[in-house]
């Protein structure tokens, strides 16, 4: 027998031929379960490992998957990389990861040079690029592939998505429920799939509560936008202000966090879609309704590798539900403002809780 185990030692040893061992190899779902269950105990045995490169020749597709995603540097998609990763391993398969660039010319470069790559797969986060228009051989009867988080337009492939508008719905009808009718709805690039669906959710909230929908509490922020204007001073200095915000991602409530504290605001209530590192840290700890990054992951890969393995079943679309939890800044009360009686002929503001609303710095907060 050779030092290195080969796949003709594995099949001698097994008492198949080496057409046999490789079929199981490669999972083929016809090889009868006693077969396998053999030439598997046998490369147990030997310690034989697959040669990716011999492999790649013979199918024509390398021994790897791609995952494209919009930045590896937002907590949530590195959560969802981690998973990904380690299942990738366990499947005996190399993640290739990149992200997609801020323009459609960026992305396009990035999933084509996966797929001249020939990955066997590939789990994508779609950000600029329209794929319904770009015709590329993914999909069925291409490359596997499996969209995560938002779904690509006009494109029916498999998909896995978050409850974005029921849970933005629970979340907001939380903080109705706690008194407040004066709700801003603050996110990051609002018009992309899961933010567009959360702020319905919040719209949906509010119907139901015969709460009306008022456009100047709904504040797109670009984080990396330059301005003077803190983040919230719009919404929390009108004549009837916020009294309560509701986060549309953990980019926002970052952006949140540092502006209700930089202007000592506490005392606004606060609700972020998806949790964030410093969250149960602040004081008040942050109310959220945590995604579950790990579980995405799995649910993705899990569909990719039975796709790559030859499940031919229509497209799915799977929705992932999240999960909400009180810590405190979701459950304050809103501040109640009194008229008091005129001074002077001039009528003044009070607050019931407390003695003043603590004024905000024109200052970014950033």
């Amino acid at each position: 027998m050779s030092p290195t185990p080969t796949l003709r030692d594995v099949a001698q040893l097994a008492g198949v031929s080496i057409k046999t061992v490789s079929r199981v190899v490669n999972e083929d779902p016809e090889v009868t379960e006693a077969t396998a269950a053999r030439v598997r105990s046998t490369i147990e045995a030997l310690g034989y490992r697959p040669n990716p490169l011999a492999r790649s020749l013979r199918t024509g597709r390398d021994e790897a998957i791609g995952l494209v995603v919009e930045t590896i540097s937002d907590p949530f998609f590195a959560a969802v990389t981690e998973t990904v990763e380690e299942a990738a391993r366990e499947a005996g398969l190399f993640l290739i990861i990149a992200s997609a660039g801020r323009t459609p010319d960026q992305e396009r470069a990035v999933v084509l040079g996966l797929l001249h790559r020939s990955v066997c797969g590939l789990i994508v986060v779609p950000c600029w690029l329209g794929y319904a228009r770009e015709r590329l051989p993914i999909g069925p009867g291409g490359v596997p592939v499996v969209f995560i988080d938002r779904p690509p337009s006009g494109l029916e492939v498999d998909t896995v998505v978050v409850d974005n508008e029921g849970s933005a719905q629970r979340a907001t009808a939380h903080l109705v429920a706690h008194g407040h009718r004066r709700i801003a709805f603050v996110g990051t690039a609002i018009e992309r799939f899961p933010l567009r669906q959360r702020l319905s959710g919040y719209a949906a909230a509010l119907a139901a509560a015969g709460i009306e929908f008022d456009p100047a509490l709904v504040v797109s922020h670009a984080r990396s936008a330059d301005g003077d204007a803190p983040l919230l001073s719009g919404v929390l200095s009108l004549e009837d202000p916020a009294t309560a915000v509701l986060s549309a991602n953990a980019v926002a409530s970052l952006d949140v966090v540092r502006h209700l504290h930089g202007c000592a605001r506490t005392d606004v209530a606060f609700v972020s879609f998806d949790d964030f590192p410093i969250a149960e840290s602040l004081s008040p700890p942050v109310t959220v309704a945590r995604q579950d990054p790990a579980l995405m992951g799995r649910t993705a890969i899990d569909l990719l590798l039975r796709r790559i393995r030859g499940d031919a079943s229509a497209p799915q679309r799977l929705v992932l539900p999240t999960t909400f939890v009180e810590r405190g800044s979701g459950e304050i009360a809103p501040v109640r403002v009194a008229r008091a009686a005129p001074d002077a002929g001039r009528p003044t503001r009070r607050r019931t809780r407390a003695a003043a609303i603590p004024p905000c710095s024109t200052t970014s907060q950033r």
